[in-house]
């Protein structure tokens, strides 16, 4: 897969982590992120992100801040971005299968219950279930 990430200072680390991990499973991996932890903010990032994944081909978005929140709610902001906010494998694999989910958001001050290459491994090995969620996703990108 073809996957961007972007964030901002409140999560460098979890992006390099991140990277890495994507890099070993195969994936190309953009970094449009900040590599340091010089301030940035959020919403800036978000939409770096989403400029690029529209002008780039790309498979999935992953944005990331200290909570993940911030940047979640920025990068929802824009029309046929469907961004979740990842927690556990469940929300991982729902993200997926009922939302089709084109980007994922973590936070780099939160601390997982499960690790988080597992969240990104379960949503990147689920598929979309169609049907009725298709009707709804359809309904989200109309908004």
């Amino acid at each position: 897969m073809k996957i961007l990430i972007a964030n901002d200072h409140g999560a460098v680390a979890l992006k390099f982590h991140l990277l890495r991990w994507l890099e070993s499973q195969g994936h190309q991996v953009v970094n449009l992120g900040v590599d340091t932890e010089d301030r940035v903010d959020y919403p800036d990032q978000a939409a770096l992100a989403v400029k690029e994944y529209f002008g780039g081909s790309y498979d999935l978005g992953i944005v990331c801040c200290g909570t993940g929140i911030g940047i979640s709610i920025a990068a929802n902001r824009f029309k046929g971005i469907r961004c979740a906010l990842i927690h556990d494998s469940y929300t991982a694999r729902m993200a997926k299968e009922h939302n089709n989910a084109n980007f994922l958001a973590f936070g780099g001050r939160v601390d997982y219950k499960e690790p988080i290459e597992e969240l990104l491994s379960v949503f990147l090995h689920a598929e979309f279930q169609g049907g009725r969620h298709a009707e709804r996703v359809s309904k989200l990108d109309k908004i």
